[in-house]
């Protein structure tokens, strides 16, 4: 199944690296575990067969590898119209016209450091009582994407300076 955006948006894909990571240090875990309990003979510890601590990275490694699927499955994105912003996964659509945004803030969060950024836009859409929050470093291209989060910003009511801790 195949999506139409409007003409002339911009799509940003969510970001997989820190999944693939984790799956893989979690299986070269494995391999050297066993690597190691395989070649040595450790005489206080349980035989490999019921050696619990293997279980448990196995356990790890395919949770990992599961989640991994499961965030690859959903094909997040994100898109920019020329008069929407579209939260797109698999299942379905998030529109979210400008005209329908109270405020806009394009700002940064203190603690929070995702793929080594910390830039957020955080918006208020008339209705409803949550705010949106983008994490600029969860998305490809991020730089891109910020650009057109301030271009954006420049056409909306600007929000109040926010502290974004998370205490």
């Amino acid at each position: 199944m195949t999506t139409q955006f409007p003409a002339g948006s911009r799509v940003f894909r969510y970001k997989l690296d820190f999944y693939y990571q984790q799956a893989l240090l979690y299986i070269v875990t494995l391999m050297l575990y066993a690597g190691v309990r395989g070649t040595f003979e450790f005489d206080r510890l349980p035989a490999m067969a019921t050696d619990p601590m293997l279980y448990i990275i196995i356990v790890f490694v395919i949770i990992s590898f599961a989640v991994l699927f499961l965030n690859r499955a959903r094909e997040r994105k994100l898109v920019i119209a020329n008069d929407r912003i579209i939260f797109h996964n698999k299942y379905r659509d998030r529109e979210v016209l400008f005209s329908d945004i109270e405020w806009f803030h394009v700002g940064r969060e203190r603690m929070v450091r995702t793929a080594g950024r910390s830039q957020v836009i955080v918006f208020k859409i008339k209705d409803r009582r949550r705010l949106f929050r983008i994490r600029l470093g969860r998305y490809e291209r991020e730089k891109e994407l910020l650009s057109e989060m301030h271009y954006i910003g420049e056409k909306l009511p600007k929000g109040k300076r926010f502290s974004f801790r998370m205490d």
